[in-house]
């Protein structure tokens, strides 16, 4: 009895704990108390890049003053936040940018994006900026600023982004991580309502499709299809076993030009964000499977002098894509930075095909005609 009172009574307290802590956790911005003591009626957690937003709205002015805080930064590092007025993304937006200079003192000025190559250089903006400055302490970098918004205009899409100082102080590129690939939106300055959208990952779903087609078609059917051959082709009587190297293979390599077709895609809507080593690969897998293709329907008869030679360059070719194939999904996998589920279980076959490759060099093991077992 005093056993169920105590589950009770624990459930009850652990219930009323959660009850007082989830609010609390999620008004992490409601909760900031700023050195300036500025206080603002608005704010949002910005779903990336550790970072938050303040603003307060005056609308007889139609005047924005914001802070914006990016949390976890490194002393090295710039960030940014921009107004895009015109589109959504990098390209034509308005930004207030800040870093430390070689003093260590906090330096804030605007500038205006004109092209994925921007050097995030000192410019005047599109509309009137009133004030900007920023600070930076505990790892943590304010930008705050006071500006006009178009007329009849009261929300706007914004992104934000962080990105290295260069030893010379100028500004390097940010990085193409998922995080940063998303740092975008738009934001209601009178309403006070935030959207995120998906910004550079707004083709995120096609990019999984591309990886888990050529995951599928490059790093499991054509694998499978050499496994074929190491196991059958000794012990049957037919050629079933071409037959079904066959298939496997050319289920392969279709899927894969599906899937090379999709990365081309991505590749030309993806203005200013290229993988270049990715990219590579996949162009050489391409070539070296239509080779692959190619030697097959031109190969020697088994009579013929140069078969010998053909089995070679076959074969090494054939290994030759495999390599580049594990190699191009896991630059894949670091791209979408994938769930460890997928990861692992990738890992878990290629162990078990190198596991069954290796043991197909032995002949006890492989189905094999040996005259003694006649």
């Amino acid at each position: 009895m005093e056993d169920t009172i105590s589950l009770k009574t624990f459930v009850f307290f652990a219930c009323a704990l959660f009850h007082f802590l989830v609010p609390s956790l999620a008004q992490t911005c409601n909760s900031y108390v700023f050195l300036n003591q500025n206080i603002y009626r608005s704010c949002n957690d910005l779903e990336s890049l550790n970072s938050f937003l303040h603003w307060n709205y005056n609308q007889p002015t139609n005047t924005v003053d914001i802070a914006y805080r990016h949390t976890k930064i490194a002393p090295q590092r710039w960030v940014a936040w921009a107004v895009n007025p015109s589109r959504k993304g990098m390209v034509c937006s308005q930004a207030l940018v800040a870093y430390q200079n070689a003093d260590g003192i906090s330096s804030a000025y605007t500038s205006p994006v004109t092209s994925y190559n921007t050097r995030l250089e000192m410019g005047d903006l599109s509309f009137q900026v009133e004030k900007i400055s920023a600070e930076f302490a505990n790892n943590e970098m304010i930008i705050y600023a006071k500006f006009v918004l178009p007329k009849n205009v009261t929300w706007v899409n914004h992104v934000w982004q962080d990105g290295p100082v260069n030893e010379d102080y100028s500004l390097g590129r940010h990085a193409l991580d998922a995080d940063n690939l998303r740092s975008m939106g738009v934001v209601d300055f009178l309403s006070g309502q935030v959207v995120t959208t998906k910004g550079g990952s707004s083709n995120l779903s096609l990019k999984k499709v591309h990886g888990g087609i050529n995951m599928i078609s490059w790093g499991i059917l054509l694998p499978i299809g050499i496994l074929i051959v190491r196991y059958t082709k000794e012990c049957t009587e037919n050629r079933i076993w071409f037959y079904a190297h066959m298939i496997c293979q050319s289920l392969g390599y279709t899927a894969g030009i599906v899937g090379a077709a999709i990365g081309f895609y991505l590749g030309v809507k993806s203005h200013g964000i290229q993988y270049d080593a990715h990219k590579s690969i996949g162009i050489v897998l391409f070539v070296l499977g239509f080779i692959q293709v190619l030697a097959g329907k031109l190969r020697p008869d088994v009579e013929h002098n140069l078969r010998k030679k053909w089995k070679i360059y076959h074969l090494g070719i054939g290994y030759l894509v495999i390599l580049l194939s594990v190699t191009n999904i896991f630059k894949g996998f670091f791209i979408l930075k994938a769930m460890k589920i997928w990861m692992l279980t990738y890992v878990g076959f290629l162990i078990f095909f190198f596991v069954l490759f290796v043991f197909s060099f032995n002949p006890i093991l492989r189905c094999k005609k040996v005259e003694a077992s006649a």
